[in-house]
């Protein structure tokens, strides 16, 4: 078997239409050219289906596992996407990542299960539903709500799944784990039983991110930061004891004087509680032309006086610890409030003086807390303020700003107006502003139990790739606030606990009771527990009320590490704990996401990490660097990809790309990928169509035989190997694409391989020469397959079919391959390479004037002394097999002639300094059958158009040769 000739490399293309070769009858069936179509065709849109259908009907992922079995365990586990919608690049950049993570790792000797999961719960699946149904009451109940919740999942889980098998990922496709699971959810609950009772949870009232159209808290994770524009007032608060105030000055008189906050939630002042100032600031009292006698930080003075474009008059300054104590009347309810000293006022903007509403604020909450401020929140879950509410009673917090402002002009409170754009929180879902609210929550406490220094040490601990990771993720642990865990949502895991009535204090069995409950789930599913009572679970319903909260989602995907292997892989649980993950694989949103909230779980339930190493990828880009955007015209689907370049070519372009950074995609991008994989591909049918007919078991020639220049090829690519290996190991799959792809264009398409093609054409079938070629092919080959596993999955899996010697096992369930042991060369092939690129340059230069059209033309004269002289000569007459020219002689370099060319080679090689060439078109008569032009051509009657080497081939013993 052979090419087709359209996908020969030119000179062999052209040797093949060659009418002597093509005509003679005599002398074409004596070289060993292909004379059949070879099948490793391309078309990668139509026959990675095919491939995909067999390697299901095989069963190839529990093949795979089974001949790995015994091996040591790899644990990865996948981070679940959420079902719902098409899967999008980023998606397939994911995926192919991590199949390439858990493919190099049975290489590495290890059996690696790939257990692909979804994150099945939460408000998106709800919306999806509501659409259809309306909201939990109108047409269905809670729990055929959950179902209808349910079957949405399954179905968006159905369709992610073709796509991800369609990228050649190989997993457990059809035993994936799903957070919605009975046995999921069951020890989800057990989790969280274990991390109460090791006193993480906490009951707070405490402000949190809320979405007005979620109508429910959010997580960190699910806050983006867009541009809003917001009123920015300043706000006059007059002091309620002008005379206590003027002591705090020092001045005989503050008559009329207010203090001045400024502010851009304006909807925030009916909950103001306090004045907030920095006790190391300097404050002044200020006498303005228009705005009168205010109080603000001394250094704000002239900033304040621009905005206000008024006149300002310092009359007194006073330190911002002796104002603490102070109080001022609120602009439009009836209290007064205080001033307190806070570190987290600073003189960025407004006037050094913060309105404090602890219920709408982290800082303000955590302030108020230490000063004892009432948390009063008068924003009901609906978005509407509650009755009582001075100005706002009843009005939706988005329709209050005017209102308060008009009652602040008319008041005299409003010193300045203004419209300013800024960074504000929003909804990852809606893409609305949130807002703080203050409710009645479950948190993981960061503090009370150490989770906060136990959860950095566990950073420590863990191998971060890129490393900068590590930083990363330190900062966040080191600010985040406490962990709200409840969510007020319908479609979800419980929050599976009871509260005192009164006290709203936890049961104080909860954690047994949870435990409990987990059980009855895992066998009634969700409605063991949403279709109970408190009795049902021996809970005295007088004092104690079932918690309706669910569970956040990410705690859901937080607890994967436990859960998943509860529902997949039991048994790989020991005394309660599952095994620590190997790696986790993300998005570098991730850190504040999934990351953070499986370390949280983890440390909070083990002490430890749930990972050894966190690998992160950047997002995908267009080659411009912007995001991809349908309004721009830029997405790239993957599926379309697929259907016109194939898997292997994404695959390649995934591996390709440094995902440290930005991971660009084009077309043109493509196309690149697209050629880089025929040149890989290419290399690949050319090995495999020299290796047709060898039988490894029979005709592998052993290393001691070998020609010199085969047990070279076969140490580079051993050390190859080790390189590409390393690569692998520290997942930098972009330099194994490097490496692999110079090596097929360089040292093989450009040297071995061009080199040995004389030596595979021309001799005997079986001669040791043409078989030592073969053997360090095929161990070549051996090699290459595994290299290109776990990027060209599809291409690599065809190859490994062809291949000769026993394939019955999948290339999947391989292990690096062994190649034999190779002593130190004798020949300087470094050398000797430094100086055949010489030559083709000399070469080159005479194939540009006209005087020959190949190398095999041309006769080559080297003038040399020395090193380099006793490196050319080391080959002795099989120097032009090297040069691929028809005569190659070595010369003193005291003889060199008049038209040699000097070239200057590589001192580091240990050569000479100079080398001369000399070439010249031969004059000999070329040989109808190997075309080198020699002077014994017609010297042999039987065979007058052979020279005397191909007279040897076909009818004598064959040609020795020892080094090339």
């Amino acid at each position: 078997m052979g090419f087709k000739p359209s996908t020969l490399p030119p000179d062999l293309k052209r040797f093949l239409s060659d009418p002597a070769v093509t005509e003679s009858k005599d002398y074409k069936s004596t070289l060993n050219l292909p004379e059949t179509p070879f099948p490793m065709q391309a078309n990668l849109a139509k026959r990675e289906p095919e491939m995909l259908a067999r390697w299901e009907q095989q069963g190839l992922y529990a093949e795979v596992q089974k001949a790995t079995a015994g091996l040591p365990a790899y644990y990865f586990i996948d981070g679940p996407p959420y079902a719902n919608g098409d899967i999008h690049i980023g998606h397939a950049v994911n995926k192919v990542l991590k199949d390439m993570v858990v493919k190099s790792a049975r290489l590495n000797g290890h059996q690696a299960p790939f257990v692909p999961g979804w994150d099945c719960h939460g408000l998106p699946i709800e919306l999806q539903v509501e659409k259809k149904f309306g909201k939990v009451g109108d047409k269905l109940d809670a729990k055929a709500f959950r179902e209808k919740c349910r079957e949405y999942a399954n179905e968006q889980v159905a369709k992610q799944r073709e796509d991800f098998k369609r990228l050649g990922v190989l997993a457990d496709w059809d035993k994936p784990y799903l957070t919605m699971q009975p046995a999921f959810e069951a020890e989800q609950v057990r989790c969280l039983s274990k991390i109460i009772d090791r006193g993480h949870v906490v009951r707070g009232f405490k402000p949190v991110h809320w979405c007005l159209d979620c109508g429910s808290s959010l997580a960190e994770a699910e806050v983006e930061y867009e541009d809003k524009k917001s009123f920015a007032i300043d706000v006059k608060f007059a002091a309620a004891d002008a005379a206590d105030l003027a002591k705090r000055f020092g001045v005989a008189d503050a008559a009329g004087a207010s203090l001045v906050i400024w502010t851009t939630t304006p909807w925030t002042l009916p909950a103001n509680q306090a004045i907030a100032v920095n006790a190391e600031l300097e404050y002044a009292l200020v006498d303005f032309a228009e705005n009168g006698r205010v109080i603000l930080a001394a250094e704000l003075v002239e900033k304040t006086a621009a905005r206000w474009k008024d006149e300002a008059k310092v009359l007194a300054k006073a330190s911002g610890k002796s104002l603490e104590g102070a109080r001022a009347q609120h602009p439009f309810a009836d209290r007064t409030v205080p001033v307190i000293c806070g570190e987290h006022v600073t003189l960025e903007a407004g006037t050094g003086l913060v309105h404090t509403a602890p219920a709408h604020g982290v800082d303000d909450y955590v302030v108020g807390k230490q000063y004892k401020l009432p948390v009063d929140n008068p924003v009901a879950s609906n978005g509407k303020f509650i009755e009582g509410t001075p100005i706002v009673a009843g009005l939706f917090v988005r329709k209050a700003e005017e209102p308060i402002l008009e009652n602040l002009k008319a008041s005299g409170a409003l010193a300045n107006l203004a419209e300013i754009t800024h960074s504000y929180p929003h909804c990852w879902r809606h893409k609305t502003p949130l807002i703080f609210r203050a409710t009645p929550q479950w948190f993981v406490s960061m503090d009370e139990k150490g989770l906060r220094e136990s959860a950095k040490a566990a950073v420590k601990a863990t191998r971060w790739i890129p490393s900068w990771g590590e930083e990363r993720i330190a900062k966040m642990i080191e600010g985040r606030p406490d962990w709200c865990i409840s969510r007020q949502r319908t479609w979800g895991v419980p929050m599976a606990v009871f509260v005192h009535r009164e006290k709203q204090m936890l049961h104080p069995d909860s954690a047994a009771l949870a435990l409990k409950i987990a059980d009855k789930m895992e066998s009634g599913g969700l409605e063991a527990w949403f279709g109970s009572t408190p009795s049902d679970w021996g809970v005295d319903e007088s004092q104690y009320e079932k918690c309706t909260d669910t569970l956040d989602v990410w705690f859901d995907s937080g607890v994967v590490h436990q859960c998943s292997f509860k529902s997949t892989n039991p048994s790989a649980i020991v005394n309660g704990v599952a095994p620590q993950a190997d790696m986790y694989l993300e998005g570098s949103d991730q850190h504040r996401g999934w990351f953070q909230s499986s370390l949280l779980t983890s440390v909070a339930m083990n002490d430890r990490a749930p990972y050894k190493a966190v690998l992160t990828h950047g997002f995908t880009v267009d080659e411009q660097g912007r995001k991809m955007s349908k309004s721009l015209g830029n997405v790239v689907a993957p599926q379309t990809v697929i259907k016109t370049l194939g898997a292997d070519v994404l695959r390649l372009w995934a591996a390709a790309s440094d995902y440290s950074g930005e991971i660009s995609i084009s077309d043109n991008l493509l196309k690149r990928i697209a050629d880089a994989y025929r040149r890989i591909r290419n290399t690949a049918r050319y090995l495999l169509a020299s290796v047709n007919g060898f039988d490894p078991a029979k005709d592998a020639v052993p290393v001691d035989q070998m020609l010199a220049i085969d047990r070279w090829a076969i140490a580079q690519a051993a050390k190859l190997q080790e390189e590409i290996k390393q690569a692998y190991d520290e997942s930098q799959f972009h330099l194994v694409y490097q490496k692999l792809h110079n090596y097929c264009v360089l040292d093989l398409g450009g040297l071995y391989l061009d080199v040995l093609k004389d030596r595979l054409y021309t001799l005997p079938t079986s001669s040791l020469a043409r078989r030592s070629a073969q053997t360090a092919m095929f161990h070549i080959t051996e090699a290459m397959v595994r290299w290109i596993a776990p990027i060209l999955s599809f291409t690599a899996d065809e190859i490994w079919q062809l291949l000769p010697g026993d394939r019955r096992a999948s290339v999947f369930s391989q292990q690096w391959h062994q190649f034999p042991k190779i002593s130190e060369a004798q020949i300087d092939w470094a050398g000797l390479a430094a100086t055949r690129e010489a030559v083709k340059k000399v070469l080159e230069d005479l194939r540009a004037q006209g005087a020959i059209g190949s190398g095999l033309n041309a006769e080559v004269t080297l003038f040399a002394d020395g090193a380099s002289a006793q490196t050319l000569n080391a080959v002795g007459d099989e120097l032009r097999f090297w040069f691929i020219t028809s005569s190659a002689k070595v010369e003193n370099a005291a003889s060199r002639s008049a038209n040699a060319v000097e070239s200057k080679l590589d001192s580091s090689l240990g050569l000479g300094e100079s080398i001369w060439i000399a070439a010249q078109a031969s004059t000999n008569t070329k040989c109808e059958r190997c075309w080198h032009q020699r002077p014994d051509v017609g010297a042999h009657a039987e065979h007058p158009t052979l020279c005397g080497r191909c007279v040897t081939n076909i009818s004598g013993a064959g040609e020795s040769r020892l080094y090339i």
